[in-house]
């Protein structure tokens, strides 16, 4: 199966990045002579894979190249990818069903009423790119400037980049936004040709010069539950509890809701990230 240029170029980088952050004491080989860059080298990484050097060193350059499931599998084990990483690897090599562009599903009424039921939890429901399709009260007033008059629909990552309030809600700014990010290129990548992604991932480039510097580094996450800390306009700084749900009808958009974790909800039970 052969690749389109681009997507050569983009699984030339991602296997680089994920090679360079690897070290031979990580992987159990000896360290021989001097580096003049970070990680293993292609060699290394090819013994360790069970392929040919001179093979893998192409498949790095983006070369018009075949390459089978297997060997991309082998590649994931010895870069010690997680299950995103090699899910992306996969999609990236062309082993992995990528979406069509298709125009976003509209918010059924029912669905965009639950954030308003949650209230005072701050609580919205996000599509695919991040758009925020409903959202309360409560959290209105924690993501200042999120939703506004504008003419296109507010979206959490625009805001997280490049509207200014948010390094200051965001209390650990610089580890949220990376986070994000690589969410934010799962989603691409499983719906590439999608001009939705990529006129977000343009804004972005134009308007945000830590995502010039972390795009191409390739990280990749897929959405979860977890804890941020988070400065509220009235009540100061909060860590708070968060969890996510995927519509039933639409596993795109997902419903997300913020607890005050020093306060259980009733009943005794706590929101942990998983």
């Amino acid at each position: 199966m052969h690749m389109q240029p681009d997507r050569r170029r983009q699984l030339s980088e991602f296997l680089r990045s994920r090679r360079e952050r690897l070290t031979p004491d990580e992987v159990g080989l000896p360290r021989t002579g001097r580096r003049r860059t970070p990680g293993l080298r292609r060699e290394e990484l090819a013994l360790l894979a069970g392929i040919s050097a001179t093979w893998y060193t192409y498949l790095e350059q983006g070369r018009e190249i075949g390459v089978s499931e297997q060997v991309l599998n082998a590649l994931a084990a010895a870069l010690r990818l997680d299950r995103h990483e090699r899910d992306h690897l996969l999609q990236l090599a062309g082993h992995a069903p990528v979406a069509e562009a298709e125009e976003p599903e509209p918010l059924t009424a029912e669905a965009g009423a639950v954030p308003l039921l949650l209230q005072p939890n701050p609580a919205y429901i996000i599509g695919g790119t991040y758009d925020v399709l409903s959202h309360n009260q409560a959290a209105h007033e924690l993501f200042p400037r999120l939703i506004t008059e504008e003419d296109r629909p507010a979206n959490f990552v625009r805001w997280v980049f490049l509207e200014p309030v948010a390094r200051d809600v965001l209390v650990d700014w610089e580890t949220e936004a990376r986070g994000l990010l690589g969410r934010l290129r799962t989603l691409a990548t499983r719906h590439a040709g999608d001009p939705r992604y990529t006129r977000l991932i343009e804004d972005l480039n134009g308007g945000s010069p830590q995502v010039r510097e972390w795009w191409p580094q390739y990280e990749v996450q897929a959405r979860h539950s977890g804890r941020k800390r988070l400065r509220h306009p009235q009540r100061g700084a909060i860590d708070y509890a968060y969890t996510a749900f995927h519509l039933a009808e639409q596993p795109e958009q997902t419903l997300v809701v913020y607890f005050d974790s020093s306060e259980p909800p009733e009943g005794g039970a706590v929101v942990t990230g998983q």
